[in-house]
């Protein structure tokens, strides 16, 4: 298969908001703000929406990129809370405002491994026919009351609004693609569903999203030790089998982009079991956003890219995870700076 080549990337993360002025307004709890480790998130204003930080995203991702809209065969819009309207089409609006073409515009959902799995989807369209040349990706959110506590729907990790674009195409470009991997663990898609029977509209259940108490209802069937021992299994899985398809080493990865959960999170997974230094990773800066859906690994490799962390020759680990559950992981070789990278 031809090699694919990561143009450009792009994010629209709206102004943060300090973790300590939500501990102090009672928003956050003290408690919560130590096990996470957040010290601010990203919150957008009433006037902004996913689908329109999407478009800002894609917008900078094209120009970085230097793409016309005759060059994109396919747009995928990844997300999975609510994107301003009801049964309608984001990733057509993407498509309108920001590319201006006529190429399949589609949605991709599987929560917070949406942006990977884009990427895995993309990879496939355009291998598949020699005449496609590239592919836009964008991920959004927005978590927001009344549906959504971005402190306490999902205690551990704090949810940020933002978007994230990424132009992925057969031509070159700053990173290649060396591994894409993708597992999949269906026995666990009910710890997000507990044991609500399926209703007949959102919020019938409870007033907004609470993944503890479907956590609780999950693991109270199937017991903590089958659970962690499954996450764990597909977790290794997924890293190991990226590292072998690169035929590379954890140690040979210069720079690893994580999702944007809390630090104990992150820790269980990841710095503990793989011996990662965190220094190694993007969390000293996630920790300053929060956890953006979709978006986290493109958002971290925007940000390593833009920042000049990445230079030609070093390598990049992309990992990600959502419900459902999928992990997927990723291995970049930089080929060069980006143009658009700072000092």
């Amino acid at each position: 298969m031809d090699p694919l080549y990561i143009v450009a990337t792009g994010s629209r993360l709206p102004p943060p908001v300090r973790t300590e002025d939500a501990v102090a307004d009672g928003r956050c709890s003290a408690a919560l703000a130590r096990i996470t480790g957040s010290l601010a998130v990203a919150v957008a204003g009433d006037d902004e929406s996913a689908p329109q930080m999407a478009v800002r995203a894609a917008r900078s991702a094209l120009e970085r990129a230097g793409t016309t809209p005759g060059d994109i065969d396919l747009v995928l819009h990844a997300s999975f809370f609510h994107q301003g309207h009801d049964l309608w089409a984001p990733a057509s609006y993407v498509q309108r405002e920001a590319v201006g073409n006529n190429c399949p515009a589609m949605e991709v959902g599987q929560v917070s491994n949406g942006g990977m799995a884009a990427l895995e989807l993309a990879s496939a369209y355009l291998a598949v026919d020699p005449g496609r040349s590239a592919a836009l990706i964008t991920t959004g959110d927005k978590f927001c009351p009344p549906g959504f506590d971005r402190w306490h729907s999902d205690p551990g990790t704090v949810y940020a609004d933002g978007a994230t674009a990424l132009v992925l195409s057969r031509r070159g470009g700053f990173a290649r693609i060396r591994s894409l991997v993708t597992v999949s663990v269906p026995e666990l898609e009910g710890m997000h569903r507990g044991d609500d029977p399926f209703a007949q509209a959102p919020f019938s259940h409870r007033p907004r999203v609470d993944l503890e108490a479907c956590k609780r209802a999950f693991l109270a069937k199937t017991g903590v030790s089958y659970a962690v021992s499954r996450v764990a299994a597909a977790q290794e899985t997924a890293v190991k089998q990226a590292l072998a398809e690169a035929e590379l080493d954890l140690d040979d990865i210069t720079r690893i982009v994580l999702p944007h959960l809390g630090r104990r999170r992150l820790q269980a997974a990841y710095f503990g079991p793989f011996g990662i230094d965190p220094g190694r990773t993007t969390w000293p800066w996630s920790r300053q956003v929060g956890h953006l859906g979709a978006g986290d690994p493109i958002a971290g490799l925007d940000h390593l890219a833009a920042t000049g962390a990445l230079d030609r020759g070093d390598t990049c680990l992309l990992v990600s995870v959502g419900a459902g559950f999928s992990w997927s992981c990723a291995v970049l070789d930089i080929c060069e700076r980006p143009r658009w990278a700072g000092p």
